[in-house]
């Protein structure tokens, strides 16, 4: 009987503190023990008019309570963390909400005034972005360059030349139905891929460019801004030539003007990419298009 007392008492998380006084100690102890049986015997073996498990005795001497801390309790007390160890609680993000409630002033303004990575530290200034804001075409490259940088406006180099002759290959012009921006707006020191928790700090005020300009197409402008903007690990090669979504708005994929100064060859897949935007607008116009 002892032995399957203290089985039930181990599941139920009481052995071996819970006992009594002492087996022979008064009427007081029937009476506690007959308690402790109402809440802790299980109705089956209530019902079938089973008695409570007997008390549980340490070595102590008889009648002597116990207050030193069980195994059990010693074993897990020492498997937890000191406090300054644990995780503090996640904070409510409320930067996201707000930046998405900002008309173009605001945000604007708290760009420029923007310190949330370590990209802050080396920038001449931010570069926010330029063009028509009720524009129908977005051009939305990776972050900015040295250029960039020194004037605060995105495409101004020798890449930001191509991609105004690529603009006026399809009869379009910097300023005129079109605007232009980067997934960061603060330039990467030497030029570098933008890292992950850079481009997540800066996404709410890209979103929120978007939102606000409400384009009918968007073209990234190589991969960094292509995996960004659809959230994939993909490759150029495997994104050209079909409509993607972001956010609701149709998005197609192309090099990046960068690239293609350094890769003559695959200026003719740009243009092939630039050719089908242009039909793709002109399907977006007429409502016949639908993300692939």
């Amino acid at each position: 009987m002892s032995s399957r007392r203290d089985e039930m008492l181990r599941e139920m998380g009481l052995w071996p503190t819970w006992r009594l006084r002492g087996e022979g100690e008064s009427s007081r102890a029937t009476n506690h023990e007959s308690r402790v049986t109402e809440v802790l015997l299980p109705p089956a073996h209530r019902a079938r008019g089973e008695g409570a498990p007997s008390p549980v005795t340490n070595h102590e001497s008889p009648g002597t309570a116990s207050t030193a801390p069980v195994p059990q309790a010693r074993e897990a007390a020492a498997k937890l963390p000191p406090a300054s160890r644990l995780p503090p609680p996640a904070p409510s993000d409320d930067r996201r909400a707000s930046i998405m409630r900002m008309e173009w002033p605001e945000l604007k303004a708290t760009v420029a005034a923007c310190r949330a990575c370590a990209l802050h530290a080396r920038r001449t200034n931010t570069v926010f972005g330029v063009g028509d804001e009720n524009a129908e075409w977005v051009f939305v490259g990776e972050g900015p360059g040295a250029d960039e940088d020194a004037l605060g406006d995105p495409f101004v180099g020798q890449a930001g030349k191509l991609l105004d002759n690529m603009l006026a290959a399809i009869q379009l012009e910097r300023g005129r139905n079109v605007y232009i921006c980067n997934v960061v707006k603060c330039r990467p020191p030497g030029n570098r891929n933008p890292e992950p928790e850079e481009m997540l700090k800066c996404d709410p005020f890209l979103q929120r460019q978007i939102e606000l300009i409400r384009p009918k197409l968007i073209v990234a402008l190589g991969r960094i801004a292509a995996q960004n903007l659809l959230a994939r690990d993909a490759s150029i090669a495997s994104l050209r030539g079909r409509v993607h979504e972001y956010k609701g708005v149709p998005l197609i994929v192309t090099y990046h003007p960068a690239y293609l100064l350094r890769s003559l060859p695959e200026k003719a897949k740009a243009w092939e990419d630039l050719c089908f935007a242009v039909a793709t607008m002109q399907r977006l116009q007429s409502g016949t298009v639908t993300p692939t």
